[in-house]
């Protein structure tokens, strides 16, 4: 098939390429002439494992190809998708400029039978507003030119994008037109050599709502699970223990129940506020996921005041070591990360900080903690040790499981660590002489 994919960020250029992996030619659309030029010459702006061999494949197999002109690739187009950003708005709903700027340029260009298809995450009803803008531009050439718009979300895990993409647990199709449901089928059959009946098909505004629904789930099982782990310490029970217990019942399951710093990046947070404020456009108080909110926020700062409770409230003179920046392992992404908050809380309070994560440092300093001082950026995790009064994990990262606690120990001023991540063995850390502080269970000391 012949695709345009719009918006040349995380989920249009991993679409993209992936589809061209299928053999279909794809050319994948933005408007950053730097990011296009880049990618043309194999920089690929994001970090996703396996991405950029797949890129430089499809480039020079010549199944993939970038441009800023959309104007040019709508011509004989079989399907062009929808995969700008759709930011949170400042009141918590997703902002659709982006989207519906798209949608009026599609409809200013397009000369043939077109499905347009919304990929990125939008709230229930966006469907219309983008084939109400491209209407109104083709009335105002007075054309009158058939097309239709399909709900198709992404399921993408960063850091496993690739894998999710190519070998998708479902997908899911929101379409109100049997024709262009038949597209979204072929186009998605190479996919499913095996089970077609991964493929779903629904109605429009049920795909549109069926992607926030599912982030806020797996929100939710997060932000109970660090409840439970508050309980937990303050009763004397270890939650790594009840998390066995209770993930042996298949009716709950393993995923999304280990305790940590809270849920952070592109979607959780995002797609959690714009349900609850769909919900509220229309009278309904969303409480539940009102609480998964709350939870999440104050969860973000338990290994911050656990320093403070080790340290006390002054931390002038302190210094402390963090692993890991990114909100999850194998990604660059800090968005809504839980070392944002953790590390100003810290320097608000005069400490100072060592910093390495193998992805997302450059993401740290030039966006989300330029403005914050007293940040010191290392090349190791073992060079942030030096002169630092305890070790903070805050990243699962491999790198991270099996450290040289001797090294740790001698390095640090004391052998001190607080784990965001219940990573360790609290037994083993005991033994070797750590105070060891991690979440759902009294310290060790």
């Amino acid at each position: 098939m012949n695709l345009t994919v719009i918006g040349s960020g995380y989920v249009g250029l991993v679409s993209g390429t992936c589809f061209a992996e299928m053999g279909n030619k794809v050319t994948c659309i933005d408007i950053d002439e730097e990011k296009i030029e880049g990618l043309k010459n194999g920089v690929i702006p994001i970090y996703e494992p396996g991405l950029d061999q797949m890129v430089k494949r499809n480039i020079e197999n010549g199944t993939l190809h970038f441009s800023t002109k959309l104007s040019k690739h709508l011509n004989g187009c079989d399907a062009a998708f929808i995969a700008v950003g759709t930011p949170m708005g400042e009141d918590g709903s997703a902002d659709l400029k982006y989207v519906l700027s798209v949608a009026r340029e599609i409809g200013t260009h397009m000369t043939t039978p077109l499905t347009v298809v919304d990929k990125s995450t939008v709230p229930v009803g966006t469907a219309d507003k983008v084939s109400s803008a491209i209407t109104e531009e083709l009335d105002k050439r007075g054309l009158k030119i058939e097309f239709h718009v399909v709900s198709n979300p992404e399921f993408l895990k960063e850091g496993d994008a690739i894998n999710d993409f190519m070998k998708p647990d479902r997908v899911v199709i929101g379409s109100d037109n049997e024709h262009s449901t038949q597209i979204m089928r072929n186009l998605y059959s190479p996919f499913f050599r095996s089970s077609m009946d991964r493929l779903i098909t629904m109605d429009v505004r049920s795909a549109e709502m069926t992607k926030y629904v599912a982030n806020a789930m797996l929100a939710t099982k997060i932000s109970f699970m660090n409840e439970i782990a508050n309980i937990c310490e303050l009763v004397g029970a270890d939650v790594n223990k009840v998390r066995i217990g209770i993930g042996s019942d298949s009716r709950i399951g393993y995923s999304f129940i280990y305790p940590g710093s809270g849920y952070g990046g592109s979607c959780f947070p995002k797609d959690v506020k714009a349900l609850k404020k769909t919900a509220a456009e229309f009278d309904y108080d969303a409480q539940i996921i009102g609480a998964v909110e709350k939870v999440n926020d104050k969860q973000k700062l338990v290994i911050a005041n656990k320093v403070v409770k080790r340290f006390g409230e002054n931390l002038n003179g302190k210094t402390f070591a963090i692993w890991g920046l990114a909100f999850k392992p194998q990604t660059d992404d800090m968005r809504e990360a839980p070392a944002i908050y953790i590390i100003k809380e810290l320097v608000k309070r005069g400490a100072k900080i060592n910093a390495y994560d193998p992805k997302a440092m450059e993401e740290a300093q030039h966006f989300y903690l330029k403005d914050t001082p007293n940040v010191s950026y290392k090349t190791s995790k073992y060079e942030t040790l030096k002169d630092a009064d305890a070790m903070i994990l805050l990243t699962e990262w491999k790198e991270f499981r099996s450290p040289d606690f001797e090294e740790l120990k001698q390095s640090l001023k004391s052998p001190i660590i607080f784990d965001g991540r219940n990573q360790y063995k609290d037994d083993h850390l005991k033994n070797l002489g750590f105070e060891y502080y991690q979440i759902g269970k009294k310290t060790v000391v």
